[in-house]
């Protein structure tokens, strides 16, 4: 299947999860609705609704196609093992459920396609914008129909979120300390879904990640890598879906401004 023809088809489903099982409780949902799985993380029915209806619509895609979706490996963690397969759909029914629980934005819906870990196709969409991003691997990067460049903001110093929340409190301390002088320092969204489109779209020139999940990162990943940016590991090699569980991930607008954070991390880290 051309990499437009599965836009046309994933697109749809990623709509029908989004009306049939997010947006009816976006504000609405009931105190047992949202559930603590530790960790400082939630889900809601939404994520786990959502997350039946895209593995079902997926799985009739590509029929040959593990699925690794993100309740599904809470439930089930033998399922991380599957990220290495031929062919992998990997979901993220809603990213950024804090958000969403919260009744507030951003938080977004992600799919990607793997080939023996690696990502060749990944979706972004916004559903409180409708904003589609998109890519397929040696094609580009889009939004909706048109074509997408990455670009800087411009600023100088640059514009950069780190998440710091799942480093070790000297890590943090450090980055605080040696790394964030360098740059404007913003609040991360705590949505991967909207992070990576924010760093193709001039809003910001960095990000630095800890924790590397599969369905948090896949899509986005790809998003910004297409559209001229560079996002890898601190040691510049390319993220993979079957090594997420390694930490660290820079994402950058640009090749010289990715070049110029990795150099500041390899100082600090010796």
């Amino acid at each position: 299947m051309t990499g437009d023809a599965l836009t046309r088809a994933v697109h749809p489903l990623i709509l029908d999860a989004v009306e049939r099982a997010i947006m009816p409780r976006f504000q609405t949902l009931k105190a047992g609705e949202i559930i603590d799985k530790g960790g400082n993380e939630l889900v809601t029915v939404a994520d786990r609704e959502a997350e039946v209806i895209l593995a079902e619509g997926l799985a009739r895609i590509l029929p040959d196609a593990t699925i690794v979706g993100e309740e599904a490996a809470s439930a089930d963690p033998a399922l991380l093992d599957r990220l290495g397969d031929d062919l992998c759909w990997i979901i993220d029914p809603v990213d950024g459920t804090n958000n969403f629980a919260a009744g507030k934005g951003p938080f977004g819906v992600l799919v990607a396609l793997s080939e023996g870990g690696e990502t060749v196709a990944g979706w972004i969409y916004d559903p409180l914008s409708g904003r589609l991003c998109h890519a397929q691997k040696g094609k580009g990067a889009f939004i909706g129909d048109e074509p997408l460049r990455a670009r800087t903001s411009g600023q100088n110093p640059p514009i950069a979120a780190m998440s710091l929340v799942f480093m070790d409190p000297a890590k943090r301390e450090a980055m605080r300390q040696h790394i964030a002088p360098h740059y404007q320092m913003v609040d991360i969204p705590r949505c991967a879904a909207e992070q990576y489109p924010r760093i193709a779209l001039g809003i910001n020139d960095l990000a630095i990640f800890e924790r590397t999940l599969a369905w948090d990162h896949a899509a986005g990943v790809l998003f910004v890598n297409e559209a001229g940016g560079k996002v890898a590991r601190p040691d510049g090699r390319p993220y993979r879906v079957d090594e997420a569980h390694l930490p660290g991930l820079i994402g950058a607008a640009s090749p010289a401004l990715w070049d110029e954070l990795a150099a500041r991390l390899a100082v600090l880290e010796g």
